[in-house]
């Protein structure tokens, strides 16, 4: 039998916890023909923006790159958030230094010292959903056009 069904502002304190402590997420990108890629890439959350990092001659740079849209899912199928957001792609140099290491300590991975060339690429999220199950389905949507639908105190 399944748990109950957490509350929305439950989910959110689930959500922003998982975004804070998971280290890796799927990202799913498209190519301007539609083929699709999935890759896993670690990221770090700022609290408003995640930043995760990869080759820059990588299919999945180049799909962010053109479409500067994304969809992320962290958690296993059973506890998944999904994540859609929009994309900004930043030169390893432009993101200031504290951000880079913040991300590095993060991650255990700092794309800075690689030879291969690397971009970061900053996602604010759109739209961020979350459940466990068929029961949470019903009010899975958390965030819609960037804004928290329910404040993370609140009892619905």
């Amino acid at each position: 039998m399944n748990p109950a069904p957490r509350s929305r502002a439950q989910r959110r304190r689930d959500t922003e916890h998982r975004l804070g402590h998971d280290v890796d997420l799927w990202v799913a990108t498209a190519s301007a023909d539609g083929t699709p890629y999935l890759v896993p890439l670690s990221f770090d959350w700022d609290g408003v923006a995640l930043l995760m990092a990869t080759a820059k001659d990588s299919p999945t740079a180049r799909n962010l790159e053109t479409g500067r849209s994304v969809r992320l899912a962290l958690g296993p199928t059973r506890d998944v958030v999904m994540i859609e957001g929009d994309v900004e792609v930043l030169d390893l140099d432009a993101l200031p230094t504290e951000r880079g290491d913040r991300f590095a300590q993060h991650t255990a991975f700092d794309p800075r010292v690689l030879a291969t060339p690397y971009h970061w690429f900053r996602v604010t999220p759109r739209r961020i959903q979350a459940w466990r199950e068929v029961n949470e389905l019903p009010g899975r949507e958390l965030m819609r056009d960037g804004r928290w639908l329910v404040r993370p105190m609140e009892r619905r």
